[in-house]
This record gives structure tokens, sequence and C-alpha cells, in this order.
């Protein structure tokens, strides 16, 4: 394949901007400290843990992703069924007390859904939280793909890519007849399954079954059971000495995804996506996806034999293939940067990335070097604080290496007179559009300039990973959203990243 000279650095550029920050991390970390405030006033929820799944814990949202939050009602005790009936009740009963807290807004009860959800915004941070009750099964799938993302560091790269793309075309919707984030993620696995050589293994070499059958029984032995296997299988795949490495570039890698899904919408008549065996599957020969009543068949490898693509609808199939074939296309013979940007990401990062591209060359060319855009919290800043057994029957709400919690916030007047917080940047949520996105020489202009007209002197360009480059300015060291806390300054280090939550063996 010709390498697209432009494209690389193209990505690495969007990829700076769409990866959270430690600040991304921080407001996650208070919002779920909110929620946890929010249970004790409710009688019926007493005792009950409030877990992070979904991208958060796989380690796969962007800056303005959702928050997925399980209320686990049984954390420490056997595994038992909820009801849908009890479910919709308690959460009934929570978003009667979240109302009544003041510090949410946007507040949905989505009852009839097959896992019924509330749909809130946290009113300090704009987070979008999506609240389920005993979602064990979306937590396991989590740690899934947190496991898969430590093979090869692509994974990780190709599925935050491919989610802005598809959120940039419209098709990462699932109330709209489109994909949802996590099939997407599955298109991502089955790519690097089935590229040559592969770079990922079938998903039943590392774990041989339907992972949620076996979540019964006692819930701490479950989940390490499942945590130890699967962690001895993903190091023997590691340390295959016969296996041939694959040394594609990322967008090369991204060039032929696109490639290979540019007919799916010819070849889903016959064929499913298959992550488990890592092949295209034939859907008459597999019992376990009949009757065939999708358009697109994508099996939950980790739940089988669930469709994760079920939402995909047959008119929308056809126009999903079309902008596969499309990109492919545009990135395998387009060199323009500019061109891309507006490809691959939705017009709050294009004109981000195109505007302030000036301004980069500027900066290139004084210093000799092309700044970041200083967002290098490309790793979860606090895993090497969490515990290192995941199963929640051994976690306290705030174990004493987490940060303490956020003290209670009075209610406040939403006007801008009264809100500082109302910046142009945190408004978009009222909009229903997503933030603005600074680059870091944006952010230093923006703040010379308030200095300038307070009398002061401008600052010097803060040293990566200070308080200042960090979006701290003018709060105390080790202080954040009033969270006292110790965080490791600058980038995170190699040493860092090998203390990162991981299943043990």
């Amino acid at each position: 394949m010709n390498r697209n000279p432009v494209l690389d650095p193209t990505l690495q550029e969007i990829l700076q901007v769409v990866k959270p920050t430690r600040a991304d991390w921080d407001t996650r970390i208070t919002v779920l400290d909110q929620l946890r405030d929010v249970l004790q006033s409710v009688e019926s929820l007493r005792g009950a843990t409030v877990q992070p799944f979904g991208s958060f814990v796989s380690n796969l949202f962007t800056r303005w992703g959702d928050l997925d939050i399980s209320v686990d009602l049984f954390s420490g005790a056997s595994i038992l069924f909820t009801g849908k009936k009890q479910k919709q009740t308690l959460l009934a009963e929570l978003l009667r007390a979240m109302r009544a807290s003041g510090l949410w807004y946007r507040l949905q009860f989505v009852i009839h859904a097959r896992v019924p959800i509330l749909k809130v915004v946290s009113g300090h941070q704009r987070i979008s939280c999506d609240i389920s009750i005993d979602n064990l099964e979306g937590l396991l799938k989590s740690r899934f793909l947190f496991w898969i993302s430590e093979i090869d560091g692509r994974f990780r790269d190709l599925v935050l890519l491919v989610k802005e793309w598809a959120k940039a075309h419209d098709i990462n919707n699932p109330k709209n007849g489109t994909f949802n984030s996590y099939s997407l993620s599955l298109l991502v696995i089955f790519h690097l399954q089935t590229c040559v050589p592969a770079i990922l293994p079938p998903l039943g070499e590392i774990y041989p079954r339907s992972a949620v059958d076996d979540l019964k029984g006692e819930r701490k032995t479950a989940e390490e059971s499942i945590a130890q296997l699967s962690a001895a299988n993903i190091a023997r795949f590691k340390s295959g000495s016969s296996r041939s490495v694959n040394r594609s570039s990322l967008s090369e890698l991204l060039i032929s995804f696109f490639a290979k899904f540019s007919d799916i919408n010819l070849k889903a008549t016959e064929l499913g996506v298959c992550p488990f065996t890592g092949r295209w599957e034939n859907i008459s020969n597999n019992t376990r996806w009949l009757p065939k009543t999708y358009s697109l068949f994508v099996e939950d490898p980790f739940e089988q034999p669930e469709n994760a693509a079920r939402s995909v609808s047959r008119k929308n199939l056809d126009r999903i293939a079309q902008v596969f074939e499309m990109t492919s296309r545009r990135l395998a013979t387009d060199s323009n940067r500019n061109s891309i940007i507006g490809v691959l990401t939705a017009p709050h990062i294009s004109q981000s990335l195109v505007g302030t591209a000036n301004v980069q060359n500027h900066h290139h060319h004084a210093n000799g070097s092309r700044h970041p855009h200083n967002l290098q919290g490309q790793a979860r800043p606090w895993n090497n604080q969490m515990q290192q057994n995941w199963s929640p029957s051994n976690n306290i709400q705030n174990p004493p290496s987490w940060p303490g919690r956020a003290r209670p916030r009075p209610q406040q007047n939403w006007s801008s007179q009264n809100n500082p917080r109302n910046m142009q940047q945190e408004q978009a949520p009222f909009r229903g559009q997503r933030p603005v996105v600074m680059t870091q020489a944006q952010t230093q202009q923006q703040q010379q300039k308030s200095q300038y007209k307070n009398g002061k002197q401008p600052m010097t360009n803060a040293p990566s990973g200070s308080s200042q480059s960090q979006g701290h300015i003018g709060k105390p060291p080790g202080q954040v959203n009033g969270v006292r806390f110790t965080r490791p300054a600058g980038p995170i280090s190699q040493s860092q990243r090998g203390q990162m939550w991981r299943p043990r063996r």
C-alpha cells in the first residue's frame, strides 16, 4: 500500500485534540462523587455502589464522551437477577432525588428501553450521563475492551478516530438506525483480527465462551475467574514467538479499515461479523443467529448470540457503506491536510485544526518543534492509584488512594452574570452542541490578553505537566474542582503506565 505522507501526522493532530486530558478525568470522577451523595438520600438505594463502565472504563472515550454509570445493588454478594420492573422503580426514585438536588438537568427517563436508563447532564461539569441499575454485563464488556487495548496501542487510536469519524457523518446514533459506539469498537477489533498479519487474536482465544454466561454464583469469585483466565490467555498471545508482527502504520490500518467495510451492505445479506472466531461467518450456517431478522449482524463476543449492531436499519446500511467507500477513496488519494481533517472530524474539530494551522506553523519555526495541544492525558492519570482487583465487591466507595470526595456545592443561578463557569466553550451543551476545542496557542493568547487587561505581565509558556498547562491556572497545586489530591506531574511515565489497572494473573 502506498503511504499517504500527509495522513499520519494529520491523524496525530486529530488524536491530540480528541484524547482526554487530566482535567477530563477529574470532572468525571467528581460527577461519580456527586451521584454517590444523591444515593444517600434515597432510602431504597442506601448501600448501593456507583460503578462507571463503558468507554470511561475501557479508556476509549473522547474529551466530550458520555459517562456510563451502573448503580450496583449487590456489589459484595451473590449475583442476583434484578427484574426490569424493579429497575424502573428504583430509577424513578433516583430521578426524583436528582431533580430535588438541583445539580442535574436535562433529566430523561428511558423507561421502556431494553435496559432502562436515566439520561442526565451534570450541572457543574456538563457531562452527559447514562445511569442504569446492576449493569454487570456492561461493566464486564468494558473491562474486556480495556484488556484488548493493552495488547496493541493502535487499537485505541483506531477506535477514537473511527468514533469521531462516525459522529461527523451521523452514523453513530442507534436511535436513528445507525451504529452504537460498542459495535464500532467491535468492527475495529474484527479489522485487526482479519488484517495480515493479524494484530489481535480471535476473542475466543482470550475467553473461550460467552463471558456473560459465567456471571453467576458469588460475584467476587466469578469476576476473578474471568479476569485470571483472560489475563493468562492474553499473556500467551503476546509472548508467542512464532507470531508474525504487523508493522502497518496507523494511517494504513485506517485506510484498510474503511476499504474492508465499503461493501458491508452487500456482505451483510449473507455474512455476519464474528469477533469471537475472528472471521466472516455465513449466517445461514450459524444456528445461534437464526432466524435472521437484522440488516447487519455483529455478534457480541462476550454475550453470544446477541447482535451488537441490531439498531442498524437497512436504509441506513446502504448509506453507511457509501460513507465507508468515500472515506477509503479520499484517504488513499487526498494529500490535502485540511481536506483530510474535514473527512474525518466534525466541524467543531475541523474548524479548530484548520483555523489554527498558521499559528501552529509559527510556533514550529520559532521554537524548532511543533507543540502538541497540551493534551497529554492519554492514559488514566489515576490508574496507578486504583485497586488491582477490579471486583466491586472489594471496592469501598472511596478507597484511601482515591481523591477525596468533592464538597457539596450550593445550587447556583445559571445566568452568565452569576456563574463564571458559563464561558463560551462551556455553554455548548445548552445549545445541543459540543464544547469548543481550543489549542494551546489559542489558550495562551487568551490568557495573555486577560493579564494585560489586569495590568499584569503575560505568562511565559508553562512547562508541560505544570498546573498552568493542565488548565488549573489560579488554583493551588494539588487542588482541582475543590478536590485535594496528589498527582504525578507531567506526562505519564512508562513505569506509571505499568501500574495501570489490569486483571491479575
